[in-house]
């Protein structure tokens, strides 16, 4: 299927994390952590595969070089770089909400 090394043009938008972005309220990490276990418990029934679901929760909680790793292995297109839409294969949809790729401003801290 073509030459080698020729995935440019596919997965060409480096990855980055969210510009900063601030939540309605300031929230405690474990706010966020339940935020997030939500989302990834519930997107797969909204549709798209399962294993495409995995590897992006796997690359939302990865530093930046090993997320696109992820992302190139599994074949997602990343149609916004912070990962917020990416498409698969068969062009199906995955929205991320930027709370499961970073933390907000507001976060508190707890000691």
């Amino acid at each position: 299927m073509g030459c080698s090394g020729s995935k440019e043009n596919e997965a060409a938008k480096q990855i980055r994390k969210p510009k900063p972005w601030k939540h309605s309220e300031p929230i405690t990490r474990a706010q966020l952590v339940q935020m997030r276990d939500e989302f990834w418990d519930t997107a797969p029934h909204y549709g798209g595969q399962k294993e495409i679901w995995d590897a992006l929760r796997a690359a939302a909680e990865s530093d930046i070089s090993l997320a696109q790793a992820i992302v190139d292995s599994a074949g997602i297109i990343v149609q916004a770089p912070d990962l917020t839409i990416c498409y698969d294969e068969r062009g199906a949809k995955y929205e991320l909400p930027k709370y499961v790729l970073s933390e907000p401003t507001n976060l508190i801290r707890d000691n």
